[in-house]
């Protein structure tokens, strides 16, 4: 069963896609259900969270193990600052 639908394009694409249509020999409604079709079978793409590891040097710096004593740095130096009014 097929349904009709209606569709509205910007002129100069919708005159690209008649050409496009024409060019490869099919109507214009048969481009636009293969463009369809094409777009829902087409697997959608994960992005690998690998892709996340190992993109800069830390410079042997250690957060894990230092990070106490970063924290206490941070603190002790906001104390030094003159308060605000």
């Amino acid at each position: 069963m097929k349904v009709r639908t209606q569709i509205s394009f910007d002129l100069e694409l919708y005159r690209r896609a008649h050409q496009r249509a024409n060019d490869i020999g099919v109507s214009f409604a048969e481009y636009v259900r293969r463009l369809v079709a094409r777009d829902l079978v087409r697997p959608e793409t994960k992005a690998d969270v690998t892709c996340i590891f190992d993109l800069g040097v830390s410079g042997g710096s250690d957060i894990a193990a230092g990070k106490d004593s970063m924290i206490a740095k941070a603190f002790a130096s906001r104390r030094k600052r003159v308060p605000r009014n």
